[in-house]
């Protein structure tokens, strides 16, 4: 055989063959696996350099999760015709593999690690963000390169109350969870999660079947480990050297302590500063090829600290107890002429949200692996380098700013108000003020607020809160305690940061990062204890007293929307040839019309009066005439027999001249002219869909005026007949 390595696995997942090979593609990474789920086909490589990166003090690792348009069958809509930047969901994909993975690499190692996941082909029923995560821990756990894993990743889902493993696309439509779980064999070692308002006992049962479910695959993986694995290579550690390690300490550890003592991170800063200056002086000779060791090792002295202070003391560097949420508050409508604003403060991080309303064709359209092909409903959030007090030039969204803005947009997803009851589309952008830890949870309040105030009808308001945690030198297995709303620090030198948003109801999102393998189950459900006090506390102390719910009316600055359903076959109608007709209405009204395939109209401006009346338009175009009903009219043709009225833009009618007044008519001129506006009655429809329409009837009927003499013409028949002119006396 050619390929003389390659091998074939097989197992079953959530009820779907799922499929891992290796020896017959990219053989000159350090490992190459072949996942296969259903039809579903993921490529995923991991490469290692020989030597370890100098003057770094990281573990360089970069994860990848392309998106091959040809895997659906579609050619890139870009005008190259090939993939370019990576979607957003691209990136939260890659960054959902990463986030379980990386606590698993030496915390010493600094070789620079590629992980890259490919996906080359896609069933909608089996996901290929999982098969990709399942694919790439195969390939880093039979490669050479030194690892904890192997992980394992599935979906869940809530279907008719019922909690299902790898939903289906069918399934995922009426799923009311969307959550993802990663893990080792023995702890969750990742959360994701978006939900419609699932309670905290639900949530943690869904965990942990996708826990129960990883497990299997783990073994799975961890059998062709035994069969193929490669020998893990030796790396130089970045670890410095614990003889100099304890010297430096000693020499600056009260000076830390001292420094690190206060609630204000600018203050905590400016105290830092001179105690890395003292230890450049002393220490730089003994580092002089690397004198950036000694800013890792300031980096572990306060690690320590803080830690310490955590686990030992119950002390918060800022002085709140464990359970303590930092000084609170929220205001709205600070920007003139925005739409909606709110701004939300929790200690040092500030987060200004800014809701905008537009039109239904303001929807991002979505070039993606998936069914979805837009949204309605943007978050942005921004993270500038001033909000931690930096000086650097803005290069756009990176990763982190991109996942953040999900995480808001997944919390805030489930409140929501549907198209069919809010006919716009909503963005809002968060701008990151001040940072000091937890900012994306304080865009989720922020965003409330700016919905709120801009006069969204979300269905509950949303309040978001963090829970860190600090392990003992046994691990999660040991001594563990947990902390509400952890601040920068506490982020930085802890082993998690929990997010969970949510109403009072329930929970509609979560993110989870972990810096150790995993947590046990009493860790998820003290954090979700914790973080369900706290945002309930958020939402009734702080943010309800400020706007209890969504305003009633919209800024007088949003645009006005107006909506309605008409037949689809006369959709053509309304736009008239080559769009004169919809044209002419957005130009008589001063508004914008948007009409979907489905018949669902929708119209947008500044004045509420001229919606309503382009709606009212919109719908006398698309419906028939009704025989018997009044319509304002305009004379279009004048002949010797009558004239034409236009009831509705390309609908026009005969008005004979037998009825054109209440009195005999000699001349269709002395009654209307070219342009006149007139009220008329229509009497009758042939079967070729002329109209006839008559001014003495609506004459008669609306104004009260009386006939000077009898007259016995009659409409038009089915079959085209002419009414007949007056008799006259001979």
């Amino acid at each position: 055989m050619f390929f003389k390595n390659f091998k074939v696995w097989e197992t079953e997942l959530a009820g779907r063959k799922l499929t891992l090979e290796t020896g017959k593609m990219a053989g000159l990474a350090n490992a190459s696996i072949m996942a296969r789920y259903g039809e579903t086909e993921v490529l995923c490589n991991v490469t290692a350099s020989a030597k370890p990166r100098e003057s770094v003090d990281f573990f360089p690792l970069s994860v990848d999760f392309e998106e091959k348009l040809y895997s659906v069958g579609k050619i890139p809509g870009s005008f190259q015709r090939r993939e370019s930047r990576p979607s957003e969901k691209a990136i939260l994909a890659s960054r959902c593999i990463d986030r379980p993975i990386r606590p698993l690499f030496p915390k010493d190692l600094r070789n620079d690690c590629s992980v890259v996941a490919t996906v080359m082909s896609v069933d909608p029923d089996c996901s290929p963000e999982i098969t990709a995560m399942i694919g790439v821990s195969a390939a880093i756990a039979i490669s050479d390169i030194p690892w904890d894993g192997p992980i394992s990743g599935v979906n869940v889902g809530i279907v008719d109350g019922k909690i299902v493993i790898n939903p289906t696309l069918e399934q995922r439509a009426k799923s009311d969870l969307v959550l993802t779980v990663a893990s080792t064999a023995d702890l969750v070692a990742m959360i994701e999660a978006g939900a419609n308002e699932i309670d905290d006992d639900m949530m943690f049962n869904a965990i942990m079947a996708g826990h129960e479910e990883n497990k299997k695959i783990v073994k799975f993986i961890q059998g062709i480990v035994d069969e193929v694995g490669k020998p893990k290579f030796e790396y130089e550690s970045s670890d410095p050297d614990p003889e100099i390690m304890a010297e430096i300490e000693a020499f600056c550890i009260e000076d830390v302590k001292k420094a690190l003592d206060t609630d204000d991170k600018n203050v905590r800063d400016e105290r830092l500063l001179p105690i890395y200056e003292a230890v450049h002086e002393k220490f730089d000779e003994r580092f002089e090829d690397n004198t950036a060791k000694l800013d890792e090792i300031m980096y572990l002295v306060q690690k320590h600290v803080v830690r310490a202070w955590l686990k030992d003391e119950h002390k918060r560097v800022d002085g709140r107890g464990i359970d303590e949420i930092r000084p609170l508050n929220a205001e709205i409508d600070l920007l003139a002429r925005v739409h909606g604003s709110g701004m939300f403060t929790r200690g040092q991080t500030q987060v200004l949200s800014i809701a905008t309303l537009g039109g239904i064709r303001d929807a991002q359209a979505l070039d993606g692996l998936d069914e979805q092909t837009e949204k309605r409903y943007i978050h942005h959030y921004n993270f500038p380098s001033y909000s931690v007090g930096e000086t650097k030039p803005s290069r756009g969204p990176g990763r982190r700013e991109i996942g953040h803005g999900a995480l808001a947009e997944k919390a805030l997803l489930p409140v929501i108000p549907p198209v069919e009851e809010f006919p716009y589309t909503i963005r809002v952008v968060s701008e990151v003020l001040s940072s000091n830890g937890s900012t994306s949870q304080g865009s989720i309040c922020g965003s409330t607020l700016a919905l709120m105030a801009a006069g969204v009808p979300i269905k509950a308001p949303v309040a978001g809160i963090s829970c860190g945690l600090i392990t003992g030198d046994e691990g999660v297995y040991g001594d563990f305690m947990t902390m509400v709303d952890i601040q920068g620090l506490e982020d930085f030198y802890g082993d998690m940061d929990f997010k969970v948003a949510g109403t009072k109801k329930g929970i509609t999102a979560i993110q989870m990062d972990l810096k150790v393998h995993g947590l046990t189950p009493e860790i998820i459900k003290e954090a979700f204890a914790k973080t369900h006090k706290a945002r309930n506390y958020i939402l009734d102390e702080v943010m309800l007293p400020v706007i209890s719910e969504p305003r009633a009316e919209l800024s007088k600055y949003a645009p006005k929307m107006k909506t309605t359903a008409i037949n689809p076959d006369k959709i053509g109608d309304v736009i008239g040839k080559g769009g004169k007709i919809i044209q002419q209405i957005q130009a008589d009204y001063d508004v914008k019309i948007e009409i979907e395939e489905d018949g669902n109209v929708f119209v947008s401006g500044q004045d509420a009066d001229k919606c309503d009346a382009a709606i009212e338009l919109v719908r006398l175009i698309a419906s028939d005439p009704e025989i018997g009903a009044f319509y304002n009219g305009v004379v279009t043709r004048l002949m010797n027999f009558g004239a034409f009225v236009e009831i509705a833009p390309g609908k026009e009618g005969l008005v004979h001249i037998s009825r054109l007044d209440v009195k005999r008519t000699a001349k269709v001129e002395d009654v209307v002219n070219v342009g006149d506006s007139v009220i008329v009655k229509c009497i009758g429809i042939t079967d070729e869909g002329k109209i006839d329409l008559s001014r003495r009837d609506a004459l008669i009927e609306l104004e009260g005026m009386k006939p000077e003499n009898d007259i016995d013409e009659k409409p038009r028949k089915s079959g085209g007949s002419r009414p007949r002119r007056p008799r006259r006396d001979k």
